[in-house]
């Protein structure tokens, strides 16, 4: 391992990026998550989310990041109890990121957000957004109202994403029900702890579900995967005891269809360790913006112990291989 590019910047893309469309800002689902904020980072984090435009172009060159994959931001219409008006908004947010990438197709990217109230529609709507609006993937919001993906009323939705081949991005939420622990304290609740472990679970739910066998697609998870690959051999020596009819170890599960970003966790040594446990073709760079500094991330990622090879591979070449982007301006 060599650090010979230490300080040299090479092509950045980013694929955990949020913004927040008008509909769901008017219905104000994002209040669920700016409640775990202070109140004045909360108006700065309002002020910037919903710019999808000329002033998010700005902040990326001043950051370093060169291509940024966009999606709502969490919980989204996941929460929404109407399943006819989640639909609507997750259409009209699609629409609206889509008019986005248009104005800056050489910048912008989209994962589709999804209305899985109707797994159904939401598969439609997967489609509709890959095929006519050129989106990448999906971007899901942790559970929809406590259902959650391994759950058999899903199987339409997983049908079309392997027909469709593209990843799902599983992003954190906030627990259904929230358990006794976190109660009186809400230091560890959100992105401290409690997002880490809902999404963690909601992931090996799928595992031990069975939801990969009978669905090979790709699951993406960032925050360095929610730690599940610093605990790679511990899973796979209880589930030998406790799940003896998986057909594989969960360790060759994960390696086979899970891919791991780097958002929100500037660490070498979790980095490496990731890499080493996942592949390096498995690890993609992200940064969490707006909640996190891209400016930090991107300043990490270029001085951070990689070879060569390894930087590209995570900075932009992963992403271009598993997201099939067609072109990313690279820089030289």
């Amino acid at each position: 391992m060599t650090d010979r590019n230490r300080g040299t910047p090479v092509t950045k893309i980013a694929i955990e990026e949020h913004f927040d469309s008008p509909g769901t800002a008017r219905e104000a689902y994002d209040g669920k998550i700016f409640a775990h904020f202070p109140v004045e980072a909360t108006r700065k984090l309002q002020s910037v989310i919903t710019d999808v435009d000329d002033g998010r172009v700005a902040a990326m060159d001043a950051d370093g990041i060169d291509f940024m994959v966009l999606s709502q931001t969490t919980p989204g219409v996941q929460v929404e109890k109407d399943a006819a008006k989640a639909a609507r908004l997750a259409r009209e947010a699609n629409d609206f990121l889509a008019e986005r990438i248009q104005r800056h197709p050489a910048r912008f990217g989209g994962f589709a957000h999804l209305a899985l109230q109707d797994p159904s529609g939401a598969a439609d709507e997967l489609e509709r957004c890959v095929r006519q609006l050129g989106f990448v993937g999906a971007m899901i919001n942790g559970h929809t109202n406590g259902a959650y993906l391994d759950e058999d009323r899903f199987a339409p939705f997983w049908e079309r994403v392997v027909a469709l081949d593209v990843p799902v991005y599983l992003h954190p939420a906030d627990p259904y029900d929230s358990p006794r622990v976190y109660h009186d304290r809400p230091e560890i609740a959100g992105g401290v702890w409690a997002w880490n472990c809902e999404t963690s679970a909601h992931a090996l739910r799928l595992l031990m579900g069975g939801t990969f066998e009978r669905y090979p697609a790709t699951l993406i998870l960032g925050h360095m995967g929610e730690t599940i690959p610093f605990y790679l051999w511990r899973i796979d020596s209880r589930a030998a005891l406790i799940a003896p009819d998986l057909k594989l170890k969960p360790s060759e599960i994960i390696r086979r269809h899970l891919i791991v970003t780097t958002s929100g966790v500037c660490s070498d040594a979790a980095l490496r360790c990731t890499i080493d446990e996942m592949g390096i073709d498995r690890v993609l760079f992200s940064t969490d913006y707006p909640y996190e500094d891209s400016k930090l991330h991107v300043d990490w990622i270029d001085s951070a112990p990689l070879s060569d090879d390894e930087r590209s591979k995570i900075c932009h070449e992963n992403a271009i291989r598993i997201l099939k982007l067609p072109s990313v301006p690279m820089r030289i």
